[in-house]
């Protein structure tokens, strides 16, 4: 397993997460052996967002005895009322939830303390200049909850937490069907049965928020990342080509700002499956390639930062220098710390000599040399 920075949090989670949302349909003992198998498998970051009680005090079981080897992302907000969840901003209920949270985990902190679900700007203000914002505070204050952060599908809301000073971490709905959409507040939009056919590539404010995340140090944890699994199949997905489980999370994680993919495990072997990634060929990653003969919804001029150019005869790291071309381009200056990771790579952009073999092997048509001049005088 491979470990990531999670933003400027300081913490260092594994590529591949727990989501913790199926864990809902089993009982104590299968809950804990898809728990014990994640953590053989090196997964050291949890989801809990569900309120249900019974997967709480199952999941809480299950890591009794290895707190510590674990960071949980719990949600605030998220209340079981009268048998079903209820998302809530009413104080009195989120206490009570929070707190039925800490118990039935057997803890008495979250690790990333997540405002839950807001997915209108209208509603992320009025969390962020409330009552519910100065609770959260608080329970950082205290120590009850390590970081701040929050569950969003909305690139807008998303953007106005990364900029807020406050949210150091994003759960962010990602995955190459999703990220072709604009900002909405109706989730359900992103589950439609067909796509607008002029859309095509990634939404310039989905691509432009990954890098204002990475720039801010901002991480984002990922869910939806195989689109409820409608990628698996030619016939439920976007593009009419079908993704595996392994090209979906190499999507996601080829996204900057990314630290790792919240998977949903029913068994021990769906995390085997999901692990497999640490393991797999380049070749079984490779999303570019059938995202770029898909019959609609191509990429076409646009950096995925997949790879598919090396190897560069100059040993030039092309996807390394076009994220940071990219993050550069959104500043007036270019700041001192962009230029210092950049000069520090082992070979940059002055290194290119033009031979265009890298342009040969993109899956997406982008003009690399004519980047590669770009990113020289810019930096």
């Amino acid at each position: 397993m491979k470990y990531r920075d999670l933003g400027k949090t300081g913490l260092k989670v594994s590529e591949i997460g727990l989501g913790g949302e199926w864990l809902e349909r089993h009982n104590a003992q299968e809950v804990k052996q898809v728990i014990d198998r994640c953590e053989e498998q090196g997964i050291n970051i949890l989801d809990c967002w569900m309120s249900e009680p019974n997967v709480r005090t199952n999941i809480g079981s299950a890591l009794a005895g290895r707190r510590q080897k674990w960071y949980i992302q719990g949600h605030i907000g998220s209340t079981w009322q009268n048998g079903q969840y209820v998302r809530t901003r009413e104080l009195g209920q989120v206490r009570a939830a929070f707190g039925d949270l800490l118990e039935r985990l057997q803890t008495d902190y979250i690790d990333l303390g997540m405002i839950h679900f807001v997915d209108e700007p209208v509603e992320f203000h009025r969390i962020m200049e409330g009552e519910f914002i100065e609770y959260v505070k608080g329970l950082k204050e205290t120590g009850t909850i390590r970081h701040i952060g929050m569950s969003t599908h909305n690139p807008a809301v998303a953007r106005l937490a990364a900029e807020s000073g406050i949210v150091e971490l994003i759960l962010f709905s990602v995955n190459p069907a999703f990220d072709m959409l604009p900002a909405t507040e109706n989730i359900d939009d992103y589950f439609a049965e067909s796509y607008d056919e002029t859309l095509g590539g990634i939404a310039p404010e989905r691509a432009e928020l990954y890098r204002l995340c990475e720039q801010n140090g901002v991480g984002i944890t990922v869910m939806k990342g195989y689109a409820g699994g409608r990628l698996f199949s030619a016939d439920t997905s976007p593009f009419q080509v079908a993704l595996t489980p392994v090209q979906c999370i190499h999507y996601c994680l080829t996204r900057p700002a990314v630290a790792s993919v919240m998977v949903g495990f029913d068994t021990p072997e769906h995390v085997d499956a999901a692990v497999a990634y640490e393991t797999a060929t380049m070749e079984e990653k490779d999303y570019a390639s059938v995202l770029a003969k898909a019959p609609r919804h191509g990429y076409y001029g646009q950096c995925t930062y997949c790879g598919h150019c090396a190897p560069c005869p100059a040993g030039i790291d092309i996807a390394m220098v076009n994220k940071l071309y990219d993050l550069a381009l959104m500043q007036e200056q270019v700041p001192d710390s962009l230029k210092a990771h950049y000069r520090q790579l082992s070979a940059n952009a002055d290194a290119c000599v033009g031979c265009r073999s890298c342009e040969s092997r993109c899956p997406f048509g982008v003009k690399i040399a004519q980047r590669m001049e770009k990113a020289r005088a810019l930096f």
